[in-house]
């Protein structure tokens, strides 16, 4: 009887194409966000009128609306907050490391960690001002730019998103996925420039650079390695277990 034979390591063309897609669009995003890093750090006047317009225009709103101001909060503050994302994300770590995916766990991991640090060090590097109001509805501290909670809510949901794909979930719990992560990224955007904590480019620059990191994952880290079999424990006839 012939030894099994080597599972093949040749990528399928689809796998290929995923890698070299996702690889593109994270040096597209990455360029598109280094072209918005320094108009703002410029302070390029027509991007900065934009935002102020954007801004006034949603805090008018946000003051004389109690109701959506308070689910606002609510939202951007417990369900949205980078910490809610980043227990996710170490949640998902430690499913990945008990299936012993190693290499999505250690690239998950190192995106959450290696992610925030990135986004407050351009925070501190940028120095750009909150805006300020006479009439504020809610506060946050720190730089604005780019924005940690639309940067974290696109690294979350973006990666958790690809376990799914990764993983083969059914077609409808993956929409389902996709549609709860589309909505959080969107949420989450709206709800800090609404509040008035944040420009749209700041919340802008946080969606490209957390794209950015989702794509490098998805182009670099390995795909899983084959499911091991279950032994079959059945007897052969003369009582020992199948070699």
């Amino acid at each position: 009887m012939q030894p099994p034979s080597a599972p093949s390591r040749t990528r399928p063309a689809g796998a290929v194409r995923v890698r070299r897609a996702a690889a593109g669009t994270a040096a597209l995003l990455t360029a598109v966000f280094v072209v918005l890093l320094v108009l703002v750090a410029a302070g390029w006047q027509p991007l900065l009128d934009w935002d102020r317009e954007c801004a006034e225009d949603l805090h008018r709103h946000a003051v004389t609306h109690d109701g959506l101001t308070r689910t606002s909060r609510v939202l951007t503050d417990w369900v949205w907050d980078p910490w809610t994302m980043r227990a996710l994300l170490a949640a998902a770590v430690a499913w990945l490391l008990w299936r012993g995916d190693r290499s999505a766990a250690g690239w998950v991991a190192a995106a959450a960690v290696l992610g925030a640090v990135v986004q407050q060090v351009l925070k501190a590097a940028v120095g750009r001002e909150r805006p300020q109001w006479p009439d504020p509805v809610d506060s946050a501290h720190y730089a604005a730019f780019p924005s940690g909670h639309a940067f974290t809510a696109t690294v979350g949901c973006g990666l958790l998103y690809w376990l799914a794909v990764r993983y083969g979930v059914r077609t409808r719990w993956r929409g389902a996925v996709a549609l709860v992560a589309v909505v959080s990224v969107l949420g989450v955007g709206f709800t800090r420039v609404y509040l008035g904590v944040h420009w749209f480019s700041d919340v802008l620059g946080g969606w490209l650079l957390g794209g950015a990191l989702v794509a490098v994952v998805v182009a670099w880290c390995p795909a899983p390695g084959p499911v091991p079999r279950t032994p079959d424990r059945r007897r052969d006839h003369v009582g020992r277990y199948p070699q």
